[in-house]
C-alpha cells in the first residue's frame, strides 16, 4: 500500500520552482541580419542566453539595442542590468573549449531554476552542431525545449561568395566534415563538394581527389569569415589551391567549395563587390542622427563607426521657450518654422511638459526646412504648409518659397523660430526683408561632445578609417577639436559646399561632395566614388584594396562630385 503524502510534503511539492524552457536557436553564419524573426523574439523574452561564440553577446546586444555592461567603481553599486544574463557556453573559466556534456549541463542547470533559456548556436542547431546531444540532455532531465533552425554556413557562405551549390546542370551536393579518416575516392565524381573544417588540410585533400580521378583543373573556392564585411574568397584549382590558400593566408572559419559551380562566381559575386565593401567609415553625428546614415552605409557594404561630435542639450534658460509656447497657444504667431528635427523634438517635449498636443497648432501655418524635418512633423500628426524644393532643402531654399507679408491677407506678421543656439542669422534677415517679424528662440543647445576613446582617436589620426562623412560644418570643427584631423589617406565626403569649405579650411582635401544636401545623396556619392576606385584598380590589374590599405605620400587639393 502506498503511503499518502503529508500536508507538509504536498506544500513543499507545490512551492517547488517550476522547470524552465530551453530554445535551441541558430544564430546563422555571422551576419546578425540573418537571424530569424523567431530567434529575435525568443532573445527578447529570454532570462538567460547561453552563447557559443565570443561574438554572440555583442550580436544579441546589437540586435536588441541593449547597452554595454558598465563596471561599477570600487565601493559602488553598478546600474541595474538590462536584458538577459549571458553565460559563456563556448569556453570554460580556464579558457579551454567546453565539451558538449559541459555545455548541456550549464543549459539544464539554468532551466531547472525555472528560467527561459536561449541556447544560441552558430549556424543551425541540428546541422553539424551539438544541438541533438544537448537537446537529449534536456529530454532526460524532463525539461521542455524547442528547435529554432538557423541559416547554415553550408549554404549561406557560398551564397555570399556568389557561388550557387546547385544549378540545372549540377544537382548533387555532398557536404563533408573533414578529418583524417575520410575515403576521398568516394568523391571522385563531379558532384559539388562543400568542405567544413577543411582549409587546414586542403593541400592533402586536393592531392587525394586528383589521385582518385578528379581533374587537377577542377575549380576550388575558399571563403573565410563568410557573410561578414571581413569576408574574403580565393579562387583556384585543385592543383594550385594549396599554394594559393597559403598566399592568401586562408584560415578558419572557412568554407571550401569544389566543383564547376565555382566558375559562376565571376558573374554572381555580389557581396564582396559592393562599392564600399569592408570600408571602415567614420560617422561624426549626434547619437540621434547617426543611425539613419549608418544604415545607408551598411547597404553599400560599409562598416560605420559612430562617433558623436555634437550633444544636443536643453537651453540654459527655458523661460524664453516657455514664453514662446504660451504665445503660440494664445495666437501670437502666424507662422512657425522648424529648421531641424531637433527643433521639432524640442517643441514637442515642451508641449508634453505643458500637457498640450498638436491641436494647439490650429490656425497656425507651419514651415519645415526639408523632407526629414517634415517627416518628423508628420510623425507628430502635423503636415507642414511650406517645404523648400527638393533641390535646395536649406534655410536659403525656404526663403525662396516663403511668401511676402501681406497686411490684407495676414492679420499677424510674426514668425516663431525655435532653433539652435548657434543658428545663423541668414533666415531671420531674409524673413525681415519679406516684411515679417521674427522671435528667434533658443529651443536647444548644441555642445561639443566628449572625445572618443583613445583607440578611436588613434585610428582617425593614423588612417585606419577608410572614409569620413561630414554632414555639417559643425561636425568638421567638432571632430577635429575632439579627435584631431583625419589622416591624409582617408576619403573625405561632405554633404554640401559649406561643409566642404569648412573641411578645406581645416586642411582636409574633399574627395566627395554630395550633389544635394541629403543623407541619401551623400552616401550614394561616396558609393559611386568607391565603385569608380574599384573599377580603376581592376582596370590597372591591381588588387582591390581599401583606402586604409594604401598610404599616399601627399594629397592633392581637389574635389570629386
Amino acid at each position: 500500500m502506498t503511503r499518502a503524502k503529508t500536508t507538509e510534503q504536498k506544500a513543499e511539492s507545490t512551492s517547488a520552482t517550476p522547470l524552465g524552457w530551453v530554445s535551441f536557436v541558430g544564430s546563422g553564419p555571422g551576419d546578425p541580419e540573418l537571424l530569424t524573426v523567431r530567434a529575435i523574439d525568443l532573445l527578447r523574452q529570454a532570462d538567460v542566453v547561453v552563447t557559443e561564440a565570443p561574438e554572440h553577446e555583442a550580436m544579441v546586444r546589437g540586435v536588441l539595442g541593449l547597452p554595454e555592461p558598465v563596471e561599477p567603481a570600487e565601493g559602488e553599486e553598478g546600474p541595474e542590468p538590462v536584458g538577459p544574463e549571458f553565460i559563456d557556453g563556448g569556453f570554460g573559466t580556464d579558457g579551454q573549449p567546453l565539451a558538449n556534456a559541459a555545455r548541456a549541463k550549464a543549459v539544464v542547470k539554468q532551466a531547472k531554476l525555472g528560467k527561459r533559456v536561449v541556447r544560441l548556436m552558430t549556424g543551425d542547431p541540428f546541422l553539424y552542431a551539438s544541438g541533438p546531444e544537448e537537446a537529449q540532455s534536456c529530454a532526460k532531465a524532463g525539461i521542455g525545449f524547442e528547435i529554432v533552425p538557423g541559416v547554415s554556413s553550408v549554404s549561406a557562405v557560398p551564397a555570399y561568395a556568389g557561388i550557387p551549390l546547385t544549378t540545372k546542370d549540377h544537382q548533387e551536393v555532398a557536404v563533408v566534415t573533414c578529418n583524417e579518416k575520410i575515403d576521398w575516392s568516394q568523391y571522385a565524381d563531379n558532384r559539388t563538394l562543400v568542405l567544413l573544417s577543411g582549409v587546414g588540410m586542403i593541400g592533402d585533400i586536393a592531392k587525394e581527389l586528383v589521385a582518385a580521378g578528379r581533374s587537377a583543373k577542377t575549380p576550388v573556392a575558399i571563403t573565410r569569415v563568410g557573410t561578414t564585411t571581413e569576408q574574403a574568397t580565393v579562387e583556384s584549382t585543385l592543383e594550385n589551391i594549396a599554394v594559393d590558400a597559403r598566399a592568401a593566408r586562408m584560415a578558419p572559419p572557412a568554407i571550401v567549395v569544389i566543383g564547376k559551380v565555382v566558375n559562376l562566381r565571376e558573374t554572381l559575386s555580389w557581396f564582396e563587390t559592393k562599392p564600399l565593401f569592408g570600408w571602415r567609415v567614420l560617422v561624426p553625428r549626434t547619437k540621434e542622427q547617426a543611425p539613419a546614415l549608418s544604415l545607408k552605409l551598411k547597404g553599400f557594404g560599409g562598416v560605420p563607426e559612430e562617433v558623436p561630435t555634437i550633444s544636443v542639450e536643453p537651453p540654459r534658460n527655458p523661460q524664453q521657450m516657455d514664453k514662446a509656447v504660451r504665445g503660440l497657444v494664445e495666437g501670437r504667431y502666424n507662422w512657425i518654422a522648424f529648421t531641424s528635427i531637433n527643433a521639432v523634438r524640442a517643441v514637442r517635449e515642451k508641449f508634453d511638459e505643458y500637457g498640450l498636443d498638436c491641436r494647439a497648432f490650429s490656425g497656425l501655418k507651419i514651415a519645415a526646412v526639408g523632407e526629414k524635418t517634415a517627416q518628423a512633423l508628420e510623425a507628430w500628426g502635423l503636415r507642414p504648409d511650406l517645404v523648400p524644393h527638393t533641390d535646395n532643402q536649406s534655410a536659403a531654399g525656404l526663403l525662396e518659397v516663403w511668401p511676402e507679408y501681406d497686411e490684407d491677407l495676414d492679420p499677424i506678421n510674426r514668425v516663431f523660430l525655435p532653433r539652435a543656439d548657434i543658428a545663423t542669422e541668414n533666415l531671420i534677415a531674409g524673413l525681415v526683408d519679406l516684411g515679417w517679424e521674427c522671435d528667434d528662440v533658443t529651443a536647444y543647445r548644441t555642445v561639443r561632445a566628449a572625445p572618443p576613446p583613445a583607440p578611436t582617436r588613434d585610428a582617425i589620426k593614423t588612417g585606419k578609417f577608410d572614409a569620413v562623412v561630414f554632414t555639417s560644418s559643425s561636425t568638421v570643427r567638432n571632430l577635429v577639436g575632439i579627435a584631431g584631423k583625419p589622416h591624409a589617406s582617408t576619403v573625405i565626403a561632405a554633404i554640401g559646399p559649406a561643409t566642404a569649405k569648412t573641411a578645406e579650411e581645416h586642411g582636409l582635401r574633399v574627395d566627395v561632395m554630395s550633389p544635394e544636401p541629403s543623407i541619401e545623396a551623400l552616401t550614394e556619392a561616396l558609393a559611386a566614388f568607391g565603385a569608380a576606385r574599384r573599377a580603376s584598380l581592376i582596370e590597372q590589374g591591381l588588387p582591390v584594396t581599401k583606402p586604409s590599405d594604401r598610404r599616399p605620400a601627399s594629397r592633392r587639393r581637389s574635389r570629386t562630385s
